[in-house]
């Protein structure tokens, strides 16, 4: 049986493999795993070219209409040689850049409401049709979008999305602390959402998103899991004349993390050109994004950007050769580590939910689960039997104690 690369092996290995070997078996899953790894090792790439977007969402809010164009966008960086292209925070459908006016107490709401019904959900076909041309085009995307869940109305999470060059997702991570003003707009993430660094080929890639990057025990969650190609997504803004400015913080941060990890960063700001702000609908925002987009090397050098104020893709050759070059000065996650002394305690376990796992009359994707007993109809035309009847009280019990 004749196999053209390692990862075709194990793929060839997976189709063959069941008729003979007993999965459930732990020992068998451990070496499984462990020939995936080593395959997806020897057939990655050392060298390939990275695309960071600094682009417009269609405004007023559509999901739909952004989507395509992050189709016509991945397209565009994939047909320059992108093996990885990266878009910004929460580009679908944008970035919420208002806030609360107490002065027009029903703004609030409406807001709110047209950013839910242009938000996606996970799985979704907006998603579906990005990662169709993912796999058409064989690049990688990281993608931030506003999450709607089900069954829970007005519930968002600003949401970072991986999907492979084969058009699978990869996974998401939801942001863990939403920051300043967007607690109003979006919950939590929780432990789940630091195990998040992904195994391809062309290598260990994981993110963050936004203020997340100021936060050093969840830089070195990342860190710390291996991570070599870093995925920045940012909303580049806002920049006040007469007050805070997100430019130098994310030129700062983006530079700080791959000095601190010894990483490739590919940072992607949005920016809206100010003249599109009131095709938005939304008062009490503010149109001063920027942009700030680069790819950063592992010394903390730009090979790409930053640039600013306008639409565009860059591009960086990514070379992992230099991630172990840069190790030669300092190695954070080997030798010039203490963990002896100084670790982390992360709890991947932790989830954000109002049931516990037993409980729950929910699926993971908030449907309600399915019931282990049928519930056949009454027959009001016929009479039952006493044993029939004393197991209908006994479901009625059962029904009033649950």
């Amino acid at each position: 049986m004749p196999f053209s690369t390692p990862v075709q092996f194990v793929s060839d290995l997976s189709t063959y493999l069941p008729q003979f070997v007993d999965y459930s078996d732990p020992f068998f899953n451990l070496k499984f795993e462990a020939v995936e790894e080593y395959a997806m090792n020897q057939s990655r790439l050392s060298k390939f070219i990275a695309a960071a977007v600094q682009a417009a969402p269609i405004l007023p809010l559509n999901k739909q209409a952004t989507t395509e164009k992050v189709c016509t966008l991945l397209r565009q960086a994939a047909g320059q040689g992108a093996r990885l292209v990266v878009f910004p925070e929460t580009f679908i459908p944008m970035y919420p850049n208002w806030s609360i006016d107490l002065e027009e107490p029903n703004e609030w709401p409406r807001n709110l409401l047209r950013l839910t019904q242009e938000a996606v959900e996970i799985p979704g076909p907006e998603l579906a049709q990005i990662a169709a041309v993912a796999r058409q085009v064989r690049a990688y995307v990281v993608l931030g979008v506003n999450e709607k869940v089900r069954p829970y109305d007005g519930m968002l999470y600003n949401t970072q999305v991986f999907i492979g060059d084969d058009g699978r997702l990869l996974g998401r991570r939801r942001k863990l602390l939403p920051s300043n003003r967007e607690k109003v707009f979006w919950h939590r993430g929780d432990g789940v959402d630091l195990q998040a660094v992904y195994q391809t080929d062309i290598g260990r890639i994981g993110g963050l998103i936004c203020y997340e990057h100021l936060q050093p025990l969840f830089k070195y969650a990342l860190m710390a899991q291996g991570e070599e190609i870093h995925c920045a997504v940012w909303p580049g803004w806002p920049n006040y004349a007469n007050g805070r400015s997100n430019i130098k913080v994310i030129d700062a941060a983006i530079r700080a993390y791959a000095l601190e990890g010894q990483s490739f960063v590919v940072a992607a700001s949005m920016y809206i050109p100010p003249e599109l702000g009131p095709k938005a609908e939304f008062g009490n925002a503010s149109w001063t994004f920027f942009g700030g987009s680069g790819i950063i090397n592992p010394s903390g050098d730009y090979i790409a950007g930053p640039i600013y104020d306008r639409e565009e893709i860059l591009y960086g050759e990514i070379d992992l050769d230099l991630i172990i070059m840069r190790k030669a000065a300092i190695d954070t996650t080997g030798r010039d580590s203490r963990w002896d002394v100084v670790n982390l305690n992360l709890n991947f376990a932790s989830r954000y939910t109002p049931f516990t796992d037993d409980s729950s009359p929910l699926q993971a994707n908030g449907e309600p689960k399915p019931l282990t007993e049928p519930i056949e109809p009454l027959d009001l035309n016929r009479t039952y039997t006493a044993t029939e009847t004393a197991k209908l009280d006994q479901r009625e019990r059962k029904d009033e104690d649950g």
